[in-house]
């Protein structure tokens, strides 16, 4: 178990205590680093993490990527590793935001980090993703349909909407 600024367990994935599990396979594992290190060389901040955990397994640290650009190639593909470009905004720069949040191929997932509920709500209207999660991040319920936008792939998971991925539809229409 190694323990990450005090607040993030890592371990093998199973066991109870773990908060945070390690990545499916090397493939995944060189895919998250490779994209920690192409960000650390476009420029790209790194505030907390960015390193293998531990001698064995596919453990990375989760990181936060600070100073980042709309050009940077971590803001503009999908990671899917332990690792958020961290993108500072104001009141002001709700339309530069979501603009930059919305000006990409994909769209899985995004979340909203402030204080103000109405602003969170405002910006996570504008952003075009299948989930916008406000004060946290990768939180599921049955209940909620859980999906892509654009390039991130087809359908919706859970929720009352999976179900439309195992139904046909037939409109029939007879002159008479």
């Amino acid at each position: 178990m190694t323990d990450i600024a005090g607040k993030i367990k890592v371990g093998p994935g199973l066991d109870p205590t773990t908060e945070m599990g390690p990545l499916v396979s090397d493939e995944q594992f060189a895919r998250a680093t490779g994209y920690i290190e192409d960000g650390r060389k476009a420029g790209a901040k790194i505030g907390v993490g960015g390193e293998k955990v531990g001698n064995r397994g596919y453990f990375v640290a989760p990181t936060v990527l600070e100073n980042t650009t709309p050009d940077m190639k971590v803001i503009r593909e999908e990671i899917f590793g332990p690792v958020v470009c961290a993108t500072p905004f104001d009141d002001g720069g709700l339309d530069r935001i979501a603009k930059q949040a919305t000006d990409t191929i994909y769209g899985l997932a995004a979340s909203v980090w402030t204080r103000n509920g109405g602003t969170a709500h405002k910006l996570a209207s504008r952003i075009r993703s299948g989930t916008v999660w406000i004060n946290c991040h990768n939180v599921f319920d049955a209940s909620l349909p859980f999906g892509d936008y654009k390039q991130s792939g087809w359908g919706r998971e859970m929720g009352e909407e999976v179900f439309h991925n195992y139904t046909e539809i037939k409109a029939v229409t007879a002159a008479l």
